[in-house]
This record gives structure tokens, sequence and C-alpha cells, in this order.
């Protein structure tokens, strides 16, 4: 789930035709980006620590403009939605699905898509499963719905972010400076092993047949976060869902492989 594999994609535009802002959601006031003037809502939901910038600028920029209208949000205590400071109670997730779903309420769309990366495909996963009416379609890659011993075992690996390369390190030390960021790395790390203690490692399993819209998992066969069972256990308990592999892809085919991944999104949410 680890939304941090993100490579030399910072803030890679800035043109008039995004509009930004706040929206008070839920008690805090959660920072947005929008573009595109299409009847299609999809919002994109940003991984651990992630927001939009960080996270989705070749979405924001490339998806079709005239078919969609795509949302980037910051999840509160990331990003541009802090205060408050974030932090990992044992319903985070199930707390950022419910926020996603006000925030687009709150921004007039009555349905929309979802396309979440990494801990963003599980707030979404939770957020299809609990509105079957409000989501039209779903994307989610570098996902998970539980969490095993090998899994905690690879946090672990990169809990300390002093020994990340200086250019992973990069986009998320500008957003939030070099301390509060290896803090807040930490309390992410701290807040993902919780789920380890519960019966199978359990973070939404049980809400996976509840979804109903129609799901598309992308995995990346190179994903040094998420192995292999992750998509396939999604893949048999969502029905009707699909799985796509890219065999070059690591956590980050988004930005990586950002035009072939557009059009697989594109293609999906047009059929």
């Amino acid at each position: 789930p680890a939304g941090w594999w993100r490579g030399d994609h910072g803030v890679s535009f800035c043109s008039s035709s995004v509009a930004m802002g706040w929206q008070h959601v839920n008690g805090v006031d959660l920072y947005y980006e929008q573009s595109g003037r299409g009847k299609h809502a999809v919002l994109l939901l940003p991984g651990a620590l992630g927001s939009t910038r960080t996270d989705f600028g070749p979405q924001l920029k490339s998806l079709n403009k005239e078919r969609f209208t795509v949302v980037g949000w910051d999840p509160r205590g990331y990003g541009q939605s802090r205060p408050p400071d974030r932090d990992f109670p044992s319903d985070f997730f199930e707390r950022d699905a419910k926020d996603a779903v006000d925030l687009m309420k709150a921004l007039g769309f009555a349905r929309f898509s979802l396309l979440g990366w990494s801990d963003g495909g599980i707030t979404a996963l939770i957020a299809a499963a609990r509105n079957p009416y409000l989501i039209r379609k779903m994307v989610v890659w570098g996902s998970n719905s539980f969490v095993s011993q090998h899994d905690l075992q690879l946090y672990e690996a990169v809990r300390d972010v002093s020994k990340w390369s200086a250019r992973m390190r990069q986009p998320m030390e500008e957003v939030y400076g070099p301390e509060i960021f290896a803090k807040m790395w930490e309390a992410w790390v701290h807040g993902i092993a919780q789920f380890a203690k519960r019966p199978e490692g359990n973070i939404c399993m049980e809400l996976l047949p509840l979804i109903s819209c129609p799901t598309f998992i992308i995995h990346g066969e190179k994903d040094p976060m998420v192995p292999s069972l992750h998509p396939q256990y999604l893949l048999k308990h969502i029905k009707g869902s699909r799985l796509h592999l890219m065999p070059e892809g690591k956590h980050n085919l988004h930005l990586k492989y950002a035009d072939e991944f557009n059009k697989l999104v594109e293609d999906f949410l047009e059929e």
C-alpha cells in the first residue's frame, strides 16, 4: 500500500485549466484540484502520505478533458489538507473513504468513478462497498485488502527513510520537510502494521463481496511493495472484476507508464 514509489514526477503541470481550492468536509478543510469538463466525474485517491501533486500529475494533466471531470484530493493530514496533523487510528481507511465520498458530494457530483493507488486503492474499495449507488466504476492498483507477515517485512524494510535514495525522498520532503516526513512515515508504518494483528491481517476483506460496480485491477509484476497474491485475491472476491498485468510495471506504474496507464483507464471508463 505504500504510495510512495513515485520517482521523478513532482508538480509537472500548472495550467489555467486546473481549478484548486479547499472544501470543508467532516470537520476538516480538504484540498482538491479539478480539471476537465466531461460528464463522467472521476476521483483520484493517492497513496500513503500522498497528495494530488505528488501522486497524479500525469492523470490530472492528460486524462481526456472532454469526457471526464477529474478531481484529485489530499486526504486529511496529507499534503495541503493540513492542519490537522495526520494520525492513524484503527479506522483510518474508513475515515478516508467517508471523507472522499463526502468531498465529491460537496463538490456537487451525484455519481462518480474511483481511481485508487496503493493506500488510495484500499480507500476506494471501502468507499465502493459502502456506497454502491454512488460509484460508477473503479480502478485500483498497488492495493491490498489484508496485511500478511510478508507484507510486514516489506514495510519494516523501508521504515527508515534515511536509507532511501535522495530521489525517492525528494517529492515527500518537498511537501512535508525532512523531519516531518520521517515522523509521518514512521507513523504510517505503525498504522498499517496494526492490521497484521487482526484475524488474517484483515483490512477490508469482508467488504469485497459487497462491491457491485465494474472493477478494473491493474498490477505491475515488478511491484516491490505489493506481491501478486493481493491483486489475485481482489480478482477472486470482487464479482465481475478483471485484472490487467503490466510485466515491467512497479508500484508507480501510472507515473512511469502514464500514457499506457491512462489509455487503459479511459477505455475501461468509457465501456
